[in-house]
């Protein structure tokens, strides 16, 4: 567990905090401006409870039912009510992680003093994080509109007590026993807090700040890999050169042909067109990889605006207003997380696309320019990265149908009073699938191409230091050489984990400097 800690205020959350809370076990306070925040807005609702008005989510039922008004004595059982009956999840259980930033982004929303949720609950949900208490969430219930209703729904059934959840030993246990045995009191909910509870797009929005830091040291990855197929292609890096990408200034475009450059630094084998294999200019899945890469990394630029804007949010419905009143609202809809979770994962797809590409030519005698079929050590008796490459190609295969966006979709819910949601979850889970595939696709290019600028070398051309460096270090992280066949999954596994811990940056950076 990291001891470091986040403290969550009135005024949203930053995807750095979010990250340290759902992946390494950060701890969570609530500041005093937010405990005060989350006591001012509680009077006010207090106030609207005891009116004889209904007011939607104080004194009123939910969705279709909201026209009919609750009366005191029955409140707290629907706020009870609510909870277990949206805990409504099925299929397997998602990810700790997910089920921990899912918690914390609520816990953000809830402490902005906008939910009228008291003191008391927020403290119970930041004491769940603290003692490692996950509750048990499953992959199906979410629409993404009204919020990311069931996943949310089976975190409140744990503050309540109730349902299963995991301890910080793995063990799924009853609820009640959990809490009870980390000394935590189960928490009954009053008027407004059942459905604050459950009205958010926390779990997308997690989803997408983790893609996000995974995606980031993909791309680095990916400028990388292609800098070195690059060279085991003897191509040539005068395509890389700034004037050319400042003629055409995206962003990214700029950033992915510098990252590739600086790897290349050095490299004997750049530029080596030859003679009985004459080339005016290398394939498109060399040339173009800046353009290509680059696109991509702009698009994880806007992809973070979004996410950035979302954590400054407190998505409820109704919400306190500072000047007392309360409204409904659709801030709960999840379309705009929808869309670029969405967008992510079509340019996870060409990413991986365009890697499969290079590795393919790398692996074809006939377009290598002089490489061993298919990198074999004696070909025909070896079959070398043959079936490496077919792996690559049903990754790159499922990445196309994981880039089908969800967001176009909708299905009417709720008797058709919600009769358009953002389908923002299944977006989610579509692209950590997708991203999970992207590591691997990156790791059978670096394999690739590592084998083939070690045989260059071999034959007298020395690859670049930076170039030197990432193969030393992969073949360190147990991912073997050149050399006769053998059982390669392990040694692809070793890639794996090698690029999506991003030892392969690290690698480099020694003597590129620091990448973007």
């Amino acid at each position: 567990m990291d001891m470091h800690t986040v403290v969550v205020g009135t005024s949203g959350t930053t995807a750095e905090d979010v990250v340290a809370v759902a992946r390494h076990g950060a701890r969570v306070e609530l500041s005093a401006a937010a405990v005060d925040a989350l006591a001012a807005a509680r009077l006010i609702v207090d106030a609207l409870a005891a009116k004889p008005e209904p007011v939607y989510g104080v004194s009123t039922g939910f969705g279709a039912l909201a026209s009919r008004h609750i009366s005191h004595e029955l409140r707290t059982q629907l706020q009870r009510n609510i909870v277990r009956s949206h805990a409504a999840g099925m299929g397997p259980r998602v990810e700790r992680e997910v089920v921990r930033a899912l918690m914390f982004l609520r816990l953000k929303t809830v402490a902005s003093g906008h939910t009228g949720v008291r003191p008391e609950v927020a403290q119970t949900m930041a004491d769940l994080l603290n003692a490692g208490i996950t509750p048990v969430v499953h992959e199906y219930g979410s629409l993404g509109c009204s919020g990311d209703l069931a996943p949310l729904s089976h975190c409140a059934l744990t503050l309540m007590g109730e349902g299963d959840a995991e301890g910080p030993d793995g063990t799924v246990r009853p609820a009640g026993e959990l809490l009870a045995a980390h000394g935590i009191a189960p928490v009954e909910l009053a008027e407004k807090e059942g459905l604050a509870l459950l009205n958010g797009t926390d779990g997308m929005l997690g989803m997408l700040v983790m893609a996000l830091a995974d995606l980031k040291i993909l791309y680095t990855s990916a400028d990388i890999t292609a800098a070195l197929s690059l060279e085991a292609l003897l191509g040539t890096d005068k395509v890389l050169a700034p004037e050319l990408h400042a003629i055409r200034p995206h962003p990214g475009q700029g950033v992915s042909a510098d990252n590739m450059l600086r790897v290349l630094a050095g490299s004997g084998l750049t530029g080596h067109h030859q003679d009985d294999a004459p080339r005016v200019q290398d394939a498109y899945s060399v040339r173009c990889a800046p353009q290509v890469n680059g696109a991509g990394r702009d698009t994880l630029d806007y992809a973070a605006v979004v996410a950035g804007r979302e954590l400054a949010s407190s998505v409820d419905n109704p919400v306190v207003l500072p000047d007392g009143r309360v409204e409904s609202n659709g801030n709960f809809h999840g379309a705009p997380v929808a869309y670029v979770l969405d967008f992510l994962a079509i340019v996870a797809a060409d990413l991986g696309s365009i890697c499969e590409r290079r590795t393919d030519r790398l692996l074809d005698k006939n377009r290598s320019h002089g490489l061993p079929p298919f990198l074999a050590d004696d070909a025909g008796v070896d079959s070398g990265l043959m079936i490496a490459q077919y792996t690559q190609a049903a990754l790159v295969s499922e990445m196309k149908r994981l880039a089908v966006p969800a967001s176009a979709d909708s299905i009417p819910s709720s008797a058709m009073q919600e009769d358009h949601v953002s389908m923002g979850w299944s977006a989610a889970r579509k692209l950590r699938t997708a991203v999970d595939n992207l590591a691997r696709i990156v790791a059978v290019e670096l394999y690739a191409a590592t084998r083939a600028v070690e045989l260059r070398a071999a034959e007298g051309l020395l690859p670049a230091p930076a170039s030197q460096a990432a193969v030393a270090a992969l073949r360190a992280a147990g991912a073997e050489g050149p050399g006769p066949d053998r059982f390669l999954a392990p040694d692809l596994a070793a890639a794996d984990t090698f690029v999506r811990e991003g030892r392969l940056v690290a690698a480099v950076e020694p003597v590129t400097g620091p990448l973007a």
